[in-house]
């Protein structure tokens, strides 16, 4: 029960910080699941992927929920979303297989480095140089990378999606709309890549679905779902690029603390 309600805390905090900054849940939840499946002692050579799995299938709810909202806003751009989910879906079946193959110290290295990029771009703030609409082979192939790296980290995309949709001209606003509509067939793609690429794992604890834990999917899922519209709510009101550094701030500790886990 205890862990339970830890879980709902953390899709509580992940809900907000999908629809105010755009960034995507992932990056709180993973790291947190990590040290949550830590303290529960689950299988140390698969508590990485088991984060990253359950991370993916509950931004598909948290996706739903933070959309609708930023929809009813008409901060989504639907034939964007349209245009570049083919290539998602690829690249996040792909990147799902490819973690499902490396060890959970090399999936760990990968997702710090990748926090400290993230974190790196929210503290500069520069904002990418906009450029003619992006055709359909480069929509796919945004899309394919977008999604690969994306399921290989956890996330829903955010910190990748919203800097692509600034660079074809659109607001910042409608960027962050649009992104957590998008990131609905990342996670979708990712979560199954895991479930299945973790069938054939006889060392997984009960009630997981693959590299799905459904208890913490459970959880996270309860409070995330009704978080992620106040998040759209603050964002269309609060100072966000500051947060973002705040933010940025926060996720360097996060890495760093991470990092001594390596050796």
């Amino acid at each position: 029960m205890t862990f339970l309600l830890l879980y709902c805390l953390l899709g509580a905090i992940s809900g907000i910080l999908a629809g105010l900054l755009g960034v995507g849940g992932g990056i709180v939840i993973v790291p947190m699941l990590t040290y949550l499946f830590t303290l529960q002692q689950l299988p140390d050579a698969y508590i990485l992927h088991l984060a990253l799995g359950t991370s993916l299938a509950s931004i598909m709810f948290t996706s739903i929920s933070s959309a609708r909202a930023h929809h009813g806003r008409g901060a989504v751009i639907w034939s964007m979303v349209r245009r570049i989910s083919p290539g998602i879906v690829v690249g996040g079946l792909l990147g799902s297989w490819v973690a499902a193959q490396l060890s959970s110290r090399v999936l760990k290295g990968s997702f710090v480095v990748f926090l400290f990029f993230v974190a790196a771009k929210l503290l500069r703030n520069v904002a990418p140089t906009p450029r003619q609409a992006t055709g359909t082979a480069g929509m796919l192939g945004a899309g394919t990378l977008i999604g690969a790296v994306s399921s290989v980290v956890g996330i829903g995309g955010g910190t990748m999606t919203v800097p692509f949709m600034l660079r074809c001209n659109v607001s910042m606003h409608n960027a962050i709309g649009t992104s957590a509509a998008i990131g609905f067939p990342i996670a979708l793609a990712g979560a199954l890549g895991y479930a299945v690429n973790g069938l054939k794992t006889t060392a997984l604890p009960a009630y997981s679905l693959g590299f799905i834990y459904l208890p913490a999917l459970l959880g996270i899922v309860l409070a995330s779902f009704l978080t992620a519209p106040l998040g759209a709510k603050l964002a269309h009101g609060l100072p966000v690029l500051k947060l973002k550094k705040i933010f940025g701030c926060l996720l360097i500790v996060v890495a760093l603390k991470m990092s001594l886990t390596l050796f």
